[in-house]
């Protein structure tokens, strides 16, 4: 006799929570994500289905393969898993899981998925990050991208939260938090590091603006 797991029809689609990998399309007019370990070739949209990694046509999740989206039910676990050194750079997401599931002790893996928030972390000097900035590597087409704040962001290419949230679409929300665990952690609202680190990205700004004046006053001299 063939065991069958229990059939859960839930009135409301659950809840989850993951980490991922925030990118941007090589043009710019496209922003997702990707995962940290089993589907980080395959960048994935707000709203989206997921597929075999492995390639096979069967219909993810399958119960005899691993693949399909997955996260966890509880935020503080997620959390955790930023800690390690390769995921200091990832982002939490608050997802909502669509279709077909697999429960765990800790967790779904699911069909389709909404992500509906996506909370980036500090900048790596500590600071609240103003920016989402290139992270200096990426995935055929698309660029990873990281939270960073305005002193640190330099001339990389960068693109602010409300616009990764634009890109992403389907209504996702983007914000910037601190670390409340460290010692002298800031709290809510902007300060005056976060304001001078605004000051410091918008003379990065600036001083690209002019320099790209003065080359085409140049070019129309020459």
């Amino acid at each position: 006799m063939r065991l069958r797991l229990p059939e859960e029809r839930p009135t409301e689609p659950p809840t989850g929570y993951k980490i991922a990998r925030l990118v941007l399309s090589h043009d710019g007019a496209r922003a997702g994500f990707t995962g940290v370990s089993l589907g980080a070739a395959l960048p994935y949209g707000t709203l989206d289905a997921a597929h075999c990694v492995y390639g096979r046509r069967h219909a993810a999740p399958h119960r005899r393969c691993d693949c399909g989206f997955h996260c966890v039910h509880e935020r503080a676990d997620a959390e955790a898993l930023l800690c390690t050194g390769d995921h200091r750079g990832a982002a939490l997401l608050e997802v909502t899981v669509l279709g077909a599931y697999i429960r765990f002790e800790r967790g779904f893996r699911y069909a389709r998925q909404r992500v509906r928030a996506v909370t980036v972390r500090p900048c790596g000097c500590g600071a609240r990050a103003a920016v989402l900035a290139d992270a200096g590597w990426g995935r055929p087409g698309w660029r990873v991208v990281e939270g960073v704040c305005g002193a640190c962001v330099g001339r990389r290419t960068s693109l602010r939260l409300a616009e990764f949230a634009r890109l992403a679409g389907d209504g996702v929300t983007v914000a910037a938090t601190v670390d409340e665990s460290l010692p002298g952690a800031p709290s809510e609202g902007m300060g005056v590091p976060e304001l001078v680190a605004e000051a410091a990205l918008l003379q990065a700004r600036l001083d690209v603006f002019q320099g790209e004046l003065a080359r085409l006053a140049r070019e129309e001299r020459g």
